[in-house]
């Protein structure tokens, strides 16, 4: 697989390379190029090559201008630090979008979506398909800020960053704020698993969710587990899972 790198920052185009030699044995770096200018050049002299890895803000102006001054016939993955020009992108031959910096894992599935569309499989790889991909890729994804809650006769609103933990008795699901008020919630802990941020809130069991912020102390337990002492003191064990220790003291080291 012949490939062009088109990059303006000599220790990016280094980088690139390592990748992709670490990802694919196939790729062969043809050359680098860090203009609109020398790009044309590079294009107008020599065979298409298969793959074209390319950013998007060069020192001479936006890569995009290279398809007005040359007929650019190669699949394109676009690099780039800048999320802006993503749906730009994806009107011209590209096969992905890929935000620096660049994760060797990602780097791998865009070579592997180029094969596919290269060997005729057929994937569903249209232009809304992609805008699609791409769409979930760069928005961030919106976690739930506030629960509406029964308190007595009325309903009231608590804010998601109040919430020191969720839990089941395995009747009903309850969270206690911080400052150690109880509400029955209204919905399934698994549901809870997609509403909450996973920077804030791990769920140790699957009847437990807590935030970073209750966790007084960890002690070890029985089992290869962990028991947790939450502020405020909470109405039965929290105990992690011992399939979730590894994760758990991974998410408290972040």
């Amino acid at each position: 697989m012949n490939i062009l790198i088109v990059e303006d920052e000599e220790l990016a185009v280094k980088k690139l390379q390592k990748t992709l030699a670490a990802v694919d044995d196939t790729a062969v770096v043809l050359a680098s190029t860090d203009s609109i200018k020398s790009t044309v050049e590079w294009l107008n002299e020599n065979p298409q090559p298969d793959l074209i890895l390319m950013d998007i803000e060069l020192a001479d102006g936006q890569s995009f201008e290279i398809f007005n001054l040359v007929d650019v016939k190669s699949p394109v993955i676009f690099t780039t630090s800048y999320d802006e020009y993503a749906l730009k992108a994806f009107k011209v031959n590209s096969v992905d979008y890929l935000l620096k910096p660049i994760q060797k894992e990602e780097l791998a599935a865009a070579l592997t979506k180029y094969k596919k569309l290269q060997s005729n499989a057929k994937p569903d790889l249209s232009l809304d398909n992609l805008v699609k991909e791409l769409q979930q890729k760069l928005q961030p994804k919106e976690y739930r800020k506030r629960f509406l809650v029964k308190h007595g006769q009325k309903l009231v609103s608590v804010e998601v960053e109040d919430i020191a933990y969720f839990y089941s008795d395995g009747r009903l699901n309850f969270f206690k704020t911080k400052d150690n008020k109880k509400f029955v919630v209204d919905y399934t802990m698994d549901e809870l698993e997609d509403m909450l941020d996973p920077a804030q809130y791990f769920r140790i069991s699957r009847s437990f969710y807590v935030s970073v912020t209750s966790i007084d102390k960890i002690d070890d337990y029985f089992g290869n587990r962990l028991v947790l002492g939450l502020i405020p003191e909470v109405d039965k064990e929290a105990l992690v899972s011992r399939e979730k220790v590894t994760d758990f003291k991974k998410w408290m080291g972040k």
